[in-house]
């Protein structure tokens, strides 16, 4: 497992997630000198990482996160179905949008989480999905966000946290639309599908056990 500290953040690289990053190692990562969002308002974080139905899953049970949307982003064409994205001809990323409280949960701890939950070094692919829809990406949304994405994975890049670099792309959000109706709260509706009970529910029980100091009280 690999361990990075910024600014008293824990961010946790287990192997289990698939993540090929080298044992026994502890980074020591300066504190971000940034401002924060403000806390009396709901801001929004927008993250591709891989398959949306494996993020959304992970996030929903998230403390401090109050919605999460499956959707596409980063793209050219306008109002993108589904099975255009997945064509790889739209340019755009199955992505969450995030909105939660910052009183609750900080954005360094999103990216903990991001990081910790999908692989950020493998370009345009996640496991056995491939194409250019599953890139991992950070989709800024503010010049603070922007800063602490960059300054976390430069961190991290220069301690060598992973054997590989991370080519998670970190770019300003563009427009969101949001995945169909039935791509919504996806594995909390179909747990017993194939896909959920060979891929999302073995993740979703590691991010459970490192994350359970995390997660909100009913889960």
């Amino acid at each position: 497992m690999v361990i990075a500290v910024l600014g008293g953040i824990t961010l946790s690289f287990n192997a289990a997630f698939g993540e090929r990053a080298k044992a026994d190692d502890v980074v020591k990562v300066e504190e971000a000198k940034v401002v924060s969002e403000q806390k009396d308002d709901l801001a929004v974080a927008t993250f591709g990482g891989g398959c949306f139905w494996c993020t959304e899953a992970v996030f929903q049970e998230l403390n401090g996160v109050e919605k999460v949307t499956s959707g596409y982003m980063g793209g050219h064409m306008k109002n993108p179905t589904y099975k255009a994205v997945c064509n790889g001809t739209t340019g755009h990323a199955e992505v969450v949008q995030i909105t939660y409280d910052p009183s609750k949960v900080s954005f360094e701890k999103l990216l903990e989480v991001f990081f910790a939950t999908h692989d950020p070094t493998t370009l345009n692919r996640q496991g056995n999905d491939v194409g250019t829809q599953y890139r991992s990406a950070i989709f800024f949304h503010s010049d603070d966000q922007r800063d602490i994405a960059t300054k976390i994975k430069n961190k991290l890049n220069e301690s060598k946290a992973y054997r590989d670099p991370i080519v998670t792309e970190i770019v300003e959000a563009r427009e969101y639309y949001i995945a169909e109706d039935y791509h919504q709260d996806y594995f909390a509706l179909n747990g017993r599908q194939p896909y959920c009970r060979a891929v999302i529910k073995p993740k979703m029980n590691k991010f459970r056990r490192v994350f359970k100091e995390d997660l909100k009280k009913e889960q």
